[in-house]
């Protein structure tokens, strides 16, 4: 039996808010349009860009979707190059829930919105990359909630039985799709109640928690 673990990163792994936000107001601001709140921009966090986009701007039409998108990921690299960017550190306790479920038998994945540069960066910044058998991110799935991307880790590992842990809706809605198990967690970026209405069937209060939860 190979049971599989798959965890989002931005608002799971990382704390990476701040950093997003800024650079989602820099995309806007470049094509002279008020950014949108930041309590706005952290609801689509989880969301591959064109989607977040759309999201934060139903009323324009899919070419600025896609504009707003790479200027998104053009401001992000910019921010980076000259220091603008906070460190995206691990919430408290996830590195060693990585290694404790490591221990125990458990493979691990990351199922993201993230670029493969993107998450390259977080998980070698952290000296972490060894610890994940499959990473899935935004370069070659559908967004979330989707579940294609889960799907792959699933197929890529030959896993029995999966695990989906994040942070919003999206996440638990596509670990529904995908038939895996569906683990929220209440330190990132949607609430309980938007978890529970996404399909999970449980939410950790703390990184230390998950560990039994999925025993």
């Amino acid at each position: 039996m190979t049971r599989l673990a798959v965890f989002d990163c931005d608002g799971t792994l990382v704390d990476s808010q701040a950093n997003i936000c800024r650079a989602m107001e820099a995309a806007f601001a470049g094509a002279g349009l008020a950014p949108p709140p930041r309590e706005a921009i952290r609801r689509i966090v989880g969301l591959s860009l064109v989607e977040a986009v759309a999201a934060l701007l139903p009323e324009a039409d899919a070419a600025l979707h896609r504009t707003l998108a790479l200027d998104y990921k053009h401001a992000f690299q910019r921010l980076r190059a000259d220091g603008g960017l906070d460190d995206e550190s691990l919430f408290d306790g996830i590195g060693e829930v990585l290694a404790t479920l490591a221990e125990r038998g458990w493979v691990l994945g990351v199922a993201t919105g993230k670029s493969d540069r993107g998450l390259a960066h977080v998980l070698e910044h952290h000296g972490i990359t060894d610890l994940f058998a499959t990473l899935q991110t935004a370069d070659r799935h559908p967004s979330k909630p989707d579940p294609a991307m889960l799907l792959a880790a699933i197929e890529e590992t030959g896993a029995t039985e999966t695990a989906m842990i994040g942070d919003t809706a999206f996440d638990m809605a596509m670990a529904k799709a995908a038939g895996a198990r569906a683990i929220g967690v209440a330190w990132g970026y949607h609430d309980v109640a938007d978890l529970v209405r996404g399909g999970a069937e449980v939410v950790a209060d703390r990184a230390a928690a998950l560990p039994g939860l999925l025993a």
